[in-house]
């Protein structure tokens, strides 16, 4: 099996789903999204939120086009994110010191928690990323609190990016003409 044979270089290189198709469309997503984490990173500092970075790039990592994909991608991250913050709390607050074996039993743990409750591999790896900062990030504060932070501060960029796609959608510039190439529709 090659790796690095024409077809896979091709996959890598390609646009999967360009930002827009024409400048227009470019323009109002950027400015959309830097708005929606801008407002975010305001919300979060307004709560106080200790680390309130993580609203902003929670928001800008599920910002989506459309609503329902928002949706379901808010979904994963908040549910990862409680179970990583649950699991990340519970192992700081008995295991004091961090030693590689404890962190991988924090994320095997993890992983038994997510299937149990029926989450999916975008929740887990999400709760992991949680459960990572929570373990290897120095904390000043109580485990449980910092576990708690974490979780709120991601909550508070999960809703405004609900919040704002609902509020201002992706452009129509692109749905129309989709839907007259579709019809046929002058």
């Amino acid at each position: 099996m090659e790796i690095l044979n024409e077809e896979n270089i091709a996959q890598v290189i390609r646009v999967a789903e360009p930002i827009g198709s024409t400048k227009l469309e470019v323009f109002s997503h950027s400015l959309r999204t830097a708005v929606t984490a801008v407002i975010s990173m305001l919300v979060a500092r307004m709560f106080r939120l200790p680390q309130s970075y993580w609203a902003p790039i929670t928001t800008i990592v599920i910002t989506q086009s459309l609503l329902g994909t928002t949706l379901a991608v808010s979904w994963q991250r908040f549910f990862g994110t409680a179970i990583g913050a649950a699991v990340g709390g519970v192992v700081a607050t008995y295991f004091h010191s961090m030693h590689a074996i404890i962190f991988g039993a924090g994320v095997f743990l993890l992983g038994l928690c997510c299937a149990a409750l029926h989450a999916d591999r975008a929740a887990y790896r999400l709760g992991g990323v949680t459960l990572g900062i929570i373990l290897l990030v120095p904390g000043v504060e109580p485990p449980w609190r910092f576990a708690f932070h974490r979780f709120a501060e991601v909550s508070v960029g999960i809703a405004v990016a609900l919040i704002m796609t609902v509020i201002w959608p992706e452009g129509t510039t692109a749905s129309v003409s989709a839907k007259k190439s579709t019809t046929g529709s002058k």
